[in-house]
């Protein structure tokens, strides 16, 4: 795995922009699984700017959310697709239709998760993943099979209560729906990102750690080409 350790936070959004615009140019129909949360939203910003500018395009390209919470209303502002769109799609190029999203208030869960299993298909050529404090990927908490696909999850105690950071009312949801780690895992590039003070321990346990399903980051350390994206709170305890 690339270790990526930037001197600033601002050097760290701008440099994983800067990445992401070259894959862009080299490949215009890229197919991305991107994250929600707190963590990617400078990127996102920065990209904004970068398509507002015309450094980058989103035309041809296809953009996957990476998972969603159940149990929260349609446009509750802390549902993972009202945040992608709030700070990367509603303001890029993406045509509506390329731009993939999980219905968790569906009736039949199981063929929702095989749906979204189909339509990706041969799977991503970019993924790009934040690391939580258990050392998740997207909604695969510990204990996630390397071979797990899209399906219904029970979240743990530390991820519900990091999702109060998204919400404004204190309903916070319990479940949801998320890309497996096959998917994650088989994409042609993973990046990791990872800001913050709170990162630091995870960090060093996902960089210095045994690898193995009970801290599903460090799982990452096996792919051919996965990039850890730091800033410099986040790499204080390396």
């Amino acid at each position: 795995m690339n270790l990526l350790c930037f001197d600033s936070e601002s050097a760290w959004i701008n440099g994983a922009a800067a990445f992401w615009r070259d894959r862009l140019r080299a490949k215009p129909n890229l197919r991305l699984c991107l994250t929600s949360g707190n963590t990617p939203n400078g990127i996102y910003e920065a990209m904004v700017r970068s398509v507002a500018s015309g450094q980058a395009s989103f035309r041809d390209a296809e953009v996957f959310a990476l998972d969603d919470y159940g149990g929260l209303a349609p446009d509750d502002r802390g549902r993972c697709v009202n945040m992608l769109r709030r700070y990367l799609v509603d303001h890029i190029d993406l045509p509506k239709e390329r731009f993939h999203s999980i219905d968790t208030e569906a009736p039949d869960l199981e063929k929702v998760c095989a749906d979204y299993d189909a339509l990706i298909g041969d799977g991503f050529d970019l993924t790009l993943l934040g690391i939580g404090l258990n050392g998740h990927l997207g909604l695969n908490e510990p204990g996630s099979a390397p071979d797990s696909l899209t399906r219904r999850v029970e979240m743990h105690q530390s991820t519900i209560t990091a999702s109060a950071n998204y919400l404004d009312h204190g309903r916070l949801p319990t479940w949801g729906v998320g890309v497996g780690l096959k998917h994650l895992l088989g994409s042609k590039e993973v990046w990791l990102l990872a800001n913050g003070p709170k990162k630091a321990e995870i960090i060093r346990r996902v960089v210095r750690g045994e690898i193995g399903p009970d801290v599903p980051a460090t799982l990452a350390r096996r792919h051919a080409n996965a990039s850890l994206f730091l800033d410099p709170a986040a790499a204080a305890a390396l």
